[in-house]
Order: structure tokens, then C-alpha cells, then sequence
């Protein structure tokens, strides 16, 4: 038996889950999400809490049991909590600003780079460090890394875009003067 399959989704209050034989749509304070139901699982609502069972014991059940539950969780954490990630720009003259719902980063091109967010994120800058919100955690997972890929965090100096929790092994440069 799967892990993470086999435990329970606790489903809070005012969160409205509605098993369908597609979709499984999820609404909640934060706003409506919808994962894909797959034919091989059971999913059952029942006191508070979603369930999800297999049919048959096959390769391909087994696979989907854990990662079906786990798409599920998400969706239900973010119309609740919601999902962030927050970049670091650094480097001298690096800047971050938002404005509406793009995003531009002075990053050591000759022209500004202008990231347009998709609609569901949305971006806040404090300094130098760039947080984007939402209720998927694969959009927000996604913007972050397209974000990130612009500018990568280069090992000499440690310039560029990371993440805040994300460390840079640094390398040191050349030494001079040898012959």
C-alpha cells in the first residue's frame, strides 16, 4: 500500500469538495481549483475527509494512488493557504519592480527584462527580494523558476536571481601572479 496514498485529506472548514467523474473541483476562501480524476482510484468524501482507495493492484494503480492524493492535498491547501515563493535579486545595479501583473528586472542586460505573470499569481517586491503568491503550487513553482532561469546565480560572484532559501556554492577565482 502506497504511504502517501493510503492517508486521509482532511478537508477544513469552508472548503467545498465536489468529486465529479472527471474532475474533482475544490472551492475555498482563496478561490476555486479542479484536479483530473483517474479511472484506476476510488475517492470517497465522507466526515470531513477525502479518501482515495484502489480498484485493482496493478503497476499503473499504484503509481497514480500516491500522486493523485497528492495533487488533491494541494489543490485543497491552496484555496486555503495558498502557495509562495520568493526570489532574491542580487548584484550591484540588480533591481526587481512590480507593476499590475508584470514583473521587470533590471539584471545586467542592456534593456530591462519584462515578465508578464499568468492570471492567478501575483507578485510583490520589498527590496531586492520578489515573492510571487497563488493557489497552485505548480503555477507559482513554475513562475519562479522561468523568473530564476533569466539570470542564474553565477558562482564567482554569487550575482543573479535565486531563491531565498537556496544556497550557491561559490568557487574561487583565478590567482594571479603565478608563472
Amino acid at each position: 500500500m502506497s504511504r502517501i496514498g493510503k492517508q486521509p485529506i482532511a478537508v477544513p472548514s469552508g472548503v467545498d469538495v465536489k468529486i465529479g467523474t472527471d474532475v474533482v473541483e475544490v472551492k475555498g476562501p482563496k478561490g476555486t481549483m479542479s484536479t483530473p480524476v483517474c479511472s484506476l482510484l476510488k475517492y470517497e468524501l465522507a466526515d470531513g475527509q477525502v479518501v482515495i482507495t484502489r480498484l485493482e493492484e496493478t503497476r499503473q494503480s499504484r503509481a497514480q494512488h500516491g500522486l493523485r492524493r497528492t495533487l488533491l492535498a494541494n489543490c485543497i491547501e491552496g484555496v486555503t493557504k495558498g502557495f509562495s515563493k520568493s526570489l532574491e535579486v542580487i548584484g550591484v545595479g540588480y533591481r526587481v519592480a512590480v507593476k499590475g501583473n508584470m514583473v521587470e528586472l533590471s539584471v545586467g542586460y542592456s534593456h530591462p527584462v519584462i515578465v508578464e505573470l499568468p492570471e492567478g499569481i501575483k507578485a510583490s517586491a520589498e527590496g531586492q527580494v520578489l515573492t510571487l503568491t497563488g493557489v497552485s503550487k505548480e503555477l507559482v513553482g513554475e513562475m519562479a523558476a522561468k523568473i530564476r532561469r533569466i539570470r542564474k546565480p553565477e558562482p564567482y560572484k554569487g550575482k543573479g536571481i535565486k531563491y531565498t532559501t537556496e544556497t550557491i556554492r561559490r568557487k574561487v577565482g583565478k590567482s594571479g601572479g603565478k608563472k
